[in-house]
């Protein structure tokens, strides 16, 4: 049954009715209705944002208390914050996004020393600083890593698709399992136009792999990284360059793959050696393919599916872990993209319909005819 709380001692119950097993319900008490105002704060900012935050809690306040109920951990997190706006408001602050941000921040920083056991395994770690995957999907795209030799990491922004398997390529390159790391772009211009960029062809693609440079300096000591790629253990390269090639012993990734056509994608994973694993990250909602050229991504997921030893997972905007909006961002283009695709089908279906406007204009001037026939002619 539900609880009352009065303070910080009191514990969510982990109990409910038939069906509710794993839901906790808990009552947060406030001095008066005007506590409960200013611990809120402006507009209900903490209610906007604990519940963008933990979606799966509900939130609903009452004259002088504030009723949680959800997921127990969420429960124990969600009331954690709204104690810490109630102390703010009662010593006098403002209970204000930023404050109520960082609560979150520092609640999140404690769940994570205390992970899931299910996201506890680390992949790498680097002065000190553990890489390993923070939501189930993520733990699950890194098994598939261990377990397949080619290995699809579908999802949007932020989701950690690139960071996890490059923390997976430099450590199965520092335990002996490959002998070198293949990084690879397809060099596709996203809005502009590489002629007009100034430099050499080098100067003009490195902008695009740049992101794979910076995941790479945050695995492998700084200093050692010009060493690594001039022995050409690390090769950092547009995908246009693995063409004609076999990749023996490495350790292959393929970064923003939506960007391939079928035929490139179909080039690439022909290129697989002995002793090698590939992957292949990408999010088919961010195409920059000109002239509507389909994507090899959305191709190949397709024609792949359910051969052995090749794995596909997919990400979405729960697994984000930039700033908290990425994934709100992510969500609200998903919704604009679905709606938009909806009212885009219906007008295409109306376009198909037969229209027989020439011949109801036909039929209407035929019946006109025989009603003038037809009539009696006027008497005197």
């Amino acid at each position: 049954m539900p609880f009352t709380s009065k303070n910080s001692s009191a514990k969510p119950s982990a109990t409910g009715s038939a069906g509710d097993a794993g839901i906790a319900r808990a009552r947060i008490d406030f001095e008066s209705d005007q506590a409960i105002v200013a611990s809120l704060g402006p507009a209900d900012t903490l209610l906007r944002i604990v519940g963008g935050v933990w979606p799966e809690v509900t939130l609903i306040p009452r004259d002088d208390s504030l009723d949680v109920a959800g997921p127990v951990d969420d429960v124990k997190a969600v009331r954690r914050v709204v104690e810490q706006a109630r102390a703010a408001a009662a010593g006098g602050n403002a209970v204000t996004a930023t404050l109520i941000e960082r609560w979150i921040m520092a609640e999140r920083q404690q769940a994570a020393a205390n992970p899931d056991p299910a996201v506890t395994g680390e992949i790498l770690r680097h002065r000190g600083k553990s890489i390993r995957p923070k939501t189930n999907n993520q733990a699950a795209y890194v098994e598939a890593m261990d377990a397949h030799t080619i290995t699809f990491g579908v999802g949007p922004a932020g989701t950690g698709k690139t960071y996890l398997a490059m923390a997976r390529a430099v450590a199965a390159l520092q335990s002996g399992e490959v002998d070198r790391i293949i990084l690879t772009r397809p060099a596709v211009e996203a809005g502009e136009n590489l002629g007009f960029l100034p430099g050499t062809l080098s100067d003009k693609i490195d902008p695009y792999l740049r992101p794979l440079y910076d995941a790479l300096h945050d695995m492998v000591e700084h200093e050692s990284i010009p060493r690594l790629i001039a022995a050409g253990t690390i090769e950092v390269a547009p995908l246009a360059y693995m063409r004609g090639r076999t990749l023996n012993n490495a350790f292959v990734i393929l970064d923003e793959a939506q960007n391939t056509t079928a035929e490139q994608m179909k080039m690439f994973l022909t290129r697989l050696g002995f002793r090698s694993h590939m992957v292949v990250t990408g999010d088919i909602t961010q195409i920059d393919l000109p002239g509507g050229k389909t994507s090899g991504l959305g191709v190949v997921l397709d024609i792949l599916d359910g051969i052995d030893d090749i794995a596909i997972c997919e990400l979405s905007a729960e697994d984000v872990v930039r700033h908290r909006l990425v994934g709100k961002i992510v969500d609200a283009y998903q919704k604009w993209d679905e709606d938009h695709q909806r009212l885009s089908t219906g007008k295409a279906k109306r376009a198909r319909e037969p229209r027989n406007d020439h011949n109801h204009h036909a039929q209407h001037k035929q019946a006109q005819h025989r009603q003038t026939t037809t009539e009696e002619p006027e008497t005197a």
